[in-house]
């Protein structure tokens, strides 16, 4: 059986960055949970990536993001991300 590992990255954007930031990690495949932190570094959003997100609740989520985007200027977004024990980190 595969170890699983958690690593993050983060990216700081601008408002209008965030969809098409946020589309690009969902591509991926691999992101289990985004989170948004004010240029203060506090979180005020979280948003859960399990499988069924992307079916049946993708909308609300982008309707919200869509909010995020036009009132914020500066943005930190947190991406947490699921690898196995094979692959090494450089």
């Amino acid at each position: 059986m595969e170890e699983k590992k958690t690593r993050t990255e983060e990216f700081k954007v601008k408002g209008s960055e965030i969809i098409e930031k946020i589309k690009e990690v969902i591509r991926e495949g691999n992101a289990r949970r985004i989170i948004f932190k004010t240029e203060e570094g506090k979180t005020f959003m979280e948003i859960p990536l399990t499988v069924g997100i992307v079916g049946t609740l993708i909308a609300p989520v982008w309707a919200a993001i869509g909010a995020i985007a036009a009132l914020a200027s500066n943005l930190t977004i947190v991406v947490e991300r699921e690898e196995t024990g094979g692959q090494k980190n450089n």
